[in-house]
């Protein structure tokens, strides 16, 4: 059972300007509730008991909102950064505060209605898999008008290829499909400690890249409701989600 996470919210969130220049994204609210407060709800409720949270830009307002996690039911620690490391580099900031066992990764920006406890940690980093083991697992979704790309390739429950690497996903046999990364995500720490190129900020698609190369990316498609709340328009969008659902 995996007992820790992670939710990345560091970033500047530019796309969401005028509503992020006094506060950081996280602290936005829709539906009555901040959204990182609907992520550590659901985090919560899946059984998850500590949370790894990353902040750089207006990070001190998340820090004194959010607490030790007491209100929450859930342990959080802080992975402060100088500034935004981008996400490969927030999480290698972070091994050190991550117990030695898988974990979920959570955009702090994504809003998706997956179902957290059918999240099973025994796919990835299986000793007794030997050369079957992965070092992280996605939940891919459809893609969006906004990348309609998709970002990787999945195969028979394997992420074999980056659309980046691919060209066109047409190019690719209709026995695969171009997905979007929803966001969320198991990684085991050793997946990021052993990455070769590790640096102070780099993005966390070039270990997933690393991993593909050496079939240890899995992945799944989730049909369900997804959005990127990464403009006031899908904020609003969401935020009339949430309000009718309640």
């Amino acid at each position: 059972m995996i007992t820790q996470a992670m939710i990345l919210a560091a970033g500047e969130g530019r796309r969401m300007l005028p509503l992020t220049l006094d506060t950081p994204k996280p602290l936005l609210e829709v539906g009555g509730k901040t959204l990182i407060e609907w992520q550590l709800q659901r985090l919560k409720h899946c059984g998850i008991e500590r949370v790894v949270i990353n902040v750089a830009y207006l990070g001190e307002q998340i820090m004194d909102y959010l607490g030790d996690g007491a209100a929450y039911g859930v342990d959080i620690g802080y992975s402060q950064e100088p500034y935004p490391l981008e996400t490969g580099g927030a999480l290698n900031a972070a091994l050190s505060l991550l117990d030695n066992a898988p974990f979920i990764l959570v955009n702090g920006d994504v809003w998706c209605d997956y179902p957290l406890s059918e999240l099973d940690d025994g796919v990835v980093f299986n000793e007794e898999a030997g050369a079957h083991s992965v070092g992280a697992h996605l939940v891919l979704v459809d893609n969006p008008e906004h990348n309609g790309r998709g970002d990787f390739i999945l195969q028979q429950g394997r992420i074999t290829a980056s659309t980046d690497k691919t060209g066109e996903v047409s190019s690719v046999t209709k026995s695969s499909a171009g997905f979007t990364f929803s966001g969320l995500s198991i990684i085991h720490p050793n997946a990021i400690s052993a990455y070769p190129h590790l640096r102070e900020k780099f993005p966390l698609k070039e270990v997933f890249e690393w991993l593909i190369t050496r079939n240890r990316l899995s992945g799944e498609h989730y049909s369900g409701q997804w959005i990127d709340v990464g403009t006031p328009e899908r904020l609003r969008s969401l935020d009339r989600l949430l309000c009718y659902s309640q």
